[in-house]
């Protein structure tokens, strides 16, 4: 014979697995918290770990990817510097990228669908697939992880829009993998970076900079043409209505609001 619970026996498990939850989630935020401030404290060089992935199964990507070298992401690390030195930063060296371990399997990627809700449950995917990426094979000690997506540089394609999240620090960036593209790829690569420290886009719907933010120089006089892409900007301000891609990261700068967003301005 069964024995019934009672009502109040029945909330009191309830009470105990909330109160379970709210314990954990408690703790994750707690975590997630301190990771990010470490990662933004800049008393060290944040370290930076690029692995890449083929995309493409094709001759020309494996052979890309074979060439990557230690120096191979030197640019990023150089425009960190630069930029820390234009914006008074004790820390002189406060990125240090490292090539990371090939993953062989490509990260779930997020849905067409553009829903808060959907968002949350592809970062929950996303983030899943890096912490298994770790179990099965240790990624590295490196504060952050981005996963670089190498695709065959074929005319006239697009490239799908890459992604950085600030919780967990990690991101993917689509790249081309062509000798050609390498400056540019150093571009994505750098925004998608900023983006895992807490810096926001600023450009608009139409992909335009948007002033005076989304400007290296907002102040310059006339405004137009920019000589500079700010980074989160993501493109060069020609005129009014007209931007151009950077064919650099030497074409590129940290902004002010960018800067304050990574906690540059705390010196």
């Amino acid at each position: 014979m069964q024995t019934r619970r009672l009502p109040a026996q029945q909330a009191g498990y309830r009470n105990i697995r909330m109160m379970v939850l709210l314990g954990i989630l408690f703790f994750v935020a707690v975590g997630q918290y301190l990771a990010g401030a470490r990662a933004t404290d800049w008393r060290t060089p944040l370290s930076v770990a690029l692995h890449p992935v083929i995309v493409d199964d094709s001759a020309e990507v494996k052979q890309y990817i074979s060439r990557i070298g230690s120096d191979h992401f030197s640019d990023i690390d150089d425009f960190f510097s630069a930029a820390a030195r234009r914006n008074n930063l004790p820390q002189t060296t406060p990125v240090e990228t490292y090539p990371g371990r090939p993953v062989d399997s490509v990260p779930p990627l997020p849905d067409r669908v553009n829903s808060a809700f959907g968002a949350i449950i592809w970062s929950l995917k996303f983030r899943f697939w890096v912490t298994r990426q770790d179990w099965m094979s240790d990624l590295g000690p490196e504060r952050i992880h981005l996963f670089l997506l190498y695709h065959e540089a074929r005319e006239g394609v697009t490239l799908p829009h890459s992604v950085g999240l600030e919780k967990g620090h990690v991101g993917f960036a689509h790249l081309f993998a062509s000798g050609g593209q390498t400056r540019r790829n150093q571009v994505v690569i750098a925004h998608e970076l900023l983006h895992t420290l807490g810096a926001t886009d600023k450009y608009g719907h139409d992909g335009m900079p948007v002033h005076p933010d989304g400007f290296a120089e907002p102040d310059r006089s006339p405004l137009y043409p920019q000589r500079y892409a700010e980074i989160m900007g993501g493109r060069i301000p020609v005129t009014s209505t007209t931007a151009e891609m950077p064919g650099g990261l030497k074409s590129s700068r940290i902004g002010t609001r960018t800067a304050c967003e990574i906690r540059w301005c705390d010196f």
